[in-house]
């Protein structure tokens, strides 16, 4: 069971950058396929950014050219920088992992955080 931890969540003025990292203790991530996923109360988890093994790179359409996903495989994090956010951006963020072959539905991936809340305020 890989266990992903989060951190960097905070509260920020709308047109502020935050900068997400979660790291999984133990298990080498360069194997997997690594995203960000956030959920809003009373909306579904949506997909933010996705980062497969070989660096492909995909964005939800919400956050595109705002946000940047990265990962540092011997040092075993994963990040996502937030700039320009708004306050529709506010939710809970959670780091996810899977050895298969990932797109940005969070029913592709199998290990989940418990997840960091960024609220952006107006």
């Amino acid at each position: 069971q890989v266990q992903l931890v989060e951190s960097g969540g905070g509260s920020v003025q709308a047109g502020g950058s935050l900068r997400l990292s979660c790291t999984a203790p133990g298990y080498v991530f360069s194997t997997y396929c690594l995203g960000w996923f956030r959920q809003a109360p009373g909306k579904e988890r949506e997909g933010v950014a996705v980062i497969r093994r070989n660096g492909y790179t995909r964005y939800g359409n919400s956050v595109k050219d705002r946000f940047t996903i990265s990962r540092d495989n011997p040092g075993n994090t994963l990040y996502l920088q937030m700039s320009d956010l708004k306050p529709e951006d506010t939710a809970m963020y959670y780091c996810a992992a899977t050895t298969a072959y990932c797109s940005i539905l969070a029913s592709e991936f199998v290990y989940w955080g418990q997840g960091t809340q960024v609220t952006v305020s107006s």
